[in-house]
């Protein structure tokens, strides 16, 4: 039988009650505001306290999907103490994180001040890197431009061939084998008609849509040279006239019945399929029909369909100090974004932050030195990543800026600096995925598995407070 007290049902010390006390102390106005403006003649609603704490310690666990969570309510004891009792459909657990996913997201940066606050950041070295996390959907899913067109013509001819044949079937062998109805193979093909010009419709008004932002780009890029003092007149109508141009060009691929574009995380890279100069895709242009914003990627040796989820790892006590998610495989292109987060979030900048070979750039190492940090970013294989490469295996045509950071870890302060960020990061990477199980996004679309990685980052960071409170580190008051 159970203890008389659920304060009894647990260990001293167990994880769930320290997320008890953690989400008392932390400020959900954004999930109450919500819940205030509903209608209240309705149902009330579980605590917000509550359903946000059994989230937290469901992600800490290893535990994602709404029915793994009711089914742990009923049969895990932690998980019961949490919802004091109440049972949660599942379908109420997916609709409160579906609701206020952004809020719960956002409780990343509540849970970072946390950890400061304990002295668990230190911004001595941090180690930035990423990960191709599998989407919720298949790759066979997805298809090329040139293959939707194929496969359109192929299926209006099958609908034509079976017209054809229902038309040619004689009373004969109606009265002999009954009437031939093709009308529910006709229905078929039609609905996977309809659906595929449907996505062939999107990908077309996303490559316009790209097209008409690099021709702005180009644009305002000429109408930096025409202020020049260097320019001369001439030269500054002719960019001008260039500009205007571009402009009138772009403003063709406008559509006024898309939705318009995110505002949140739009520094982050984001992948837009290959189009021609006239807006329309490439053959080889693909798109998901399950997922559309997802992207194949190869990871491992393997194409998946996935997304690219980096995080910034401090090294003191390895807390993740910003994390980040797009649909753009190459990783250079989130340096910057990273950096830019890593100092937003904890209002300082890193003294040193290190990368693999996929993040340099001339123009990432400028703008880490410029924002005040010293980076240590692989150019290649050097001996800390787990080969020594040979001199005379060195490109001839080195880049100036690639020279130099060789030249720079090759230093002792770089070797030693650059042989702590496997050590920082990637055992990270080994918890998420390994340890708590988290090998695939949750949901479709691009901004709710971003706000599901924040979450699942936040929940890494909430482990290691905890394992700091259990060392008798004192808990941030108020």
């Amino acid at each position: 039988m159970l203890p008389p007290s659920p304060r009894e049902w647990l260990p001293e010390g167990h994880l769930a009650y320290f997320i008890e006390g953690l989400v008392q102390m932390l400020d959900l106005a954004a999930i109450e505001r919500v819940i205030q403006v509903k209608d209240p003649r309705g149902e009330r609603p579980y605590a917000p306290t509550m359903m946000a704490g059994l989230l937290l310690y469901a992600y800490a666990t290893g535990v994602y999907s709404s029915r793994g969570i009711e089914r742990a309510v009923v049969e895990d004891v932690a998980h019961r103490y949490l919802a004091a009792g109440a049972q949660p459909h599942f379908t109420t657990i997916n609709q409160f994180r579906a609701t206020h996913r952004q809020a719960l997201a956002d409780l990343f940066i509540q849970v970072l001040r946390a950890c400061e606050s304990v002295g668990l950041v230190r911004l001595g070295h941090v180690a930035i890197d990423g990960t191709k996390m599998k989407a919720n959907a298949s790759k066979h899913k997805a298809k090329s431009y040139e293959r939707m067109l194929k496969d359109d013509t192929r299926l209006r001819a099958e609908v034509e061939a079976l017209l054809a044949r229902a038309e040619a079937v004689d009373a004969e062998e109606d009265e002999l084998y009954g009437p031939y109805d093709p009308q529910e193979e006709i229905r078929l093909r039609e609905e996977r008609l309809a659906k595929m010009e449907a996505v062939r419709e999107a990908l077309r008004r996303e490559t316009a849509a790209a097209r008409a932002a690099t021709l702005r780009q180009q644009a305002d890029e000429l109408r930096r040279k025409a202020e020049l003092p260097t320019t001369s007149p001439k030269k500054q109508g002719e960019f001008k006239t260039l500009a205007k141009k571009r402009d009138n060009q772009a403003s063709l691929f406008d559509d006024d019945d898309q939705d318009p574009p995110a505002t949140r995380d739009d520094d982050l890279p984001r992948n837009t399929p290959p189009a021609k100069p006239d807006g329309t895709p490439k053959p080889k242009a693909q798109r998901n029909f399950t997922d559309p914003e997802s992207r194949i990627m190869v990871r491992d040796g393997a194409y998946v369909q996935a997304y690219n989820a980096h995080i910034a790892v401090d090294e003191g006590h390895q807390i993740i100090v910003a994390a980040a998610l797009s649909n753009q495989a190459p990783d250079s292109e989130y340096f910057v974004p990273m950096l830019r987060r890593i100092v937003n979030n904890c209002e300082s900048p890193p003294a040193r932050v290190t990368a693999d070979s996929g993040y340099f750039s001339a123009s990432n190492v400028a703008a880490a030195e410029h924002m005040g940090v010293e980076p240590f970013i692989s150019v290649g294989k050097h001996q800390n990543d787990g080969g020594q490469v040979a001199p005379t295996s060195i490109p001839q045509h080195q880049t100036p800026a690639r020279t130099a950071m060789r030249m720079r870890l090759d230093t002792p302060e770089g070797r030693a600096a650059y042989a702590r960020r496997k050590a920082t990061v990637e055992p990270v990477f080994g918890q998420i995925r390994a340890a708590r199980g988290f090998r695939q996004m949750s949901f479709r679309g691009l901004w709710k598995n971003r706000c599901e990685w924040l979450f699942v980052c936040l929940t890494h960071n909430v482990l290691k407070l905890f394992r700091a409170h259990a060392a008798r580190r004192p808990l941030p008051v108020g």
